[in-house]
């Protein structure tokens, strides 16, 4: 799967992309990430991407003609089509459905703001997906973006060692979440195993990791039992 980002700060992505999982499922060519620099599409003289809102106001606003020239190159880059995805608080939630919907994709184009965002005509013109990873603002998006490529890959075959492993995960197939894990040793600080974990019967356990899931799921989010 491909990833192509649009960024002020591409530099944010490198030790991202050298780490873990995802350093691993590039190296074995499963993922391909490539960065773009808005500034390397402006036509300011002076490599500006931002001004001053029209009818005043705080901070800055990128301009469409870089934005729009990168994202004309970035399709250009690759005859692969896949959806263009601004991050930004106004968005769809990004939810696992959400994750599980873009990771049948084999390209995604994700567009990062910064200051006080986009010009408007970036959403008119080009008609993106516009997701959002919380009710909160961010400084950029970034770490969004981030966010969206960490998710997405763990539902691309062969990335992650155990194909089972995300199955079971929260909001996985059940949209419910994950039920209490337990390691060696058995007992800690005087705090101990369920005695179902290691009694060997596996009926009995994945009917007490049912329980399990569907208690803490109404302790901790029982808005997603509503849904």
């Amino acid at each position: 799967m491909r990833f192509d980002v649009g960024t002020l700060f591409p530099e944010m992505f490198e030790s991202y992309l050298g780490q873990s999982l995802l350093k691993k499922a590039i190296d074995r060519g499963l993922v391909n990430v490539k960065l773009w620099n808005f500034r390397d599409f402006t036509d300011d003289k002076h490599g500006k991407v931002d001004d001053r809102p029209y009818g005043g106001g705080p901070g800055m606003l990128i301009r469409c003609q870089p934005v729009f020239d990168c994202v004309e190159a970035i399709r250009q880059d690759d005859a692969t089509d896949g959806p263009l995805i601004l991050l930004g608080p106004q968005g769809r939630r990004l939810t696992q459905r959400v994750v599980e919907e873009l990771a049948e994709y084999e390209r995604l184009i994700l567009l990062c703001g910064r200051y006080e965002g986009f010009d408007e005509r970036i959403r008119t013109g080009l008609n993106p997906i516009e997701i959002s990873v919380g009710d909160f603002i961010a400084n950029g998006g970034e770490v969004p973006a981030m966010l969206v490529i960490d998710t997405v890959i763990r539902l691309i075959p062969e990335v992650l060692g155990d194909e089972t492993s995300s199955k079971y995960e929260s909001f996985a197939e059940s949209g419910l979440l994950e039920y209490p894990q337990y390691t060696r040793p058995r007992e800690y600080r005087g705090m101990t195993v369920p005695d179902v974990l290691i009694s060997g019967n596996h009926k009995d356990v994945e009917r007490w990791r049912d329980e399990q899931s569907r208690a803490r799921t109404k302790q901790l989010r029982s808005d997603l039992l509503d849904e």
